[in-house]
């Protein structure tokens, strides 16, 4: 990662912070209020083949003792009434600016995968985990409403893997991969603004 990369990072992380903090507040109490503890769901993500770290957001699924893999129509039935609203306007990434500053994800870059798909995927991940990490990117903003609807299409979590894994893993990466050669931090300011102006547009 460039200085001024990180820079860029540090700063926007900062300023939406501060701005996103009456927001912030009011997530909080809505999740207290009416769904209860733990507010933030943690996950381990990774940051590069051999490294994890640990991924904020807010919770937006009823806890169970055992969950695994990506998020299906297997586990639409969890999803709480302010986790729905939540996700409808990607609300519950916003935890991930602590991410951000304390430099485990970058704002621009590949969405940080599971161990899990590390592991089956080595050398693909290898690659694509050259760059750190984002809350978009290029992949984000082209194959994620596709990527959901496929998901969301699947009724057991063995066909939620085998659609993530044949259909979605390899696209992700060959777009991750496209905006790996391009990147820059021009780039990285445009997918930033597409990505806003993408969500009001879906929303």
């Amino acid at each position: 990662m460039t200085r001024s990369k990180r820079l860029l990072d540090i700063l926007a992380a900062l300023v939406l912070g501060v701005l996103l903090s009456p927001v912030i507040l009011w997530l909080v109490a809505m999740i207290l209020i009416q769904e209860g503890r733990p507010v933030l769901y943690v996950s381990e993500r990774m940051k590069t083949p051999t490294r994890g770290f640990q991924l904020w957001k807010f919770r937006t699924m009823t806890v169970v003792q055992q969950d695994a893999g990506v998020s299906g129509g297997d586990k639409a039935n969890r999803i709480t009434k302010t986790g729905a609203f939540m996700r409808k306007y990607r609300l519950d990434e916003i935890p991930q600016l602590w991410n951000v500053l304390r430099g485990d994800i970058s704002f621009v870059g590949p969405r940080p995968p599971l161990r899990r798909y590390v592991e089956r995927f080595p050398q693909l991940y290898a690659e694509v985990l050259k760059s750190r990490p984002g809350i978009t990117g290029l992949a984000t903003i082209v194959y994620h409403l596709h990527e959901e609807n496929l998901l969301a299409a699947c009724k057991t979590p063995e066909e939620t893997e085998i659609v993530y894994e044949r259909r979605c893993v390899p696209q992700k990466a060959r777009l991750d991969l496209i905006y790996q050669r391009r990147r820059g931090l021009c780039m990285d300011v445009l997918l930033m603004v597409k990505t806003v102006f993408r969500r009001v547009r879906l929303h």
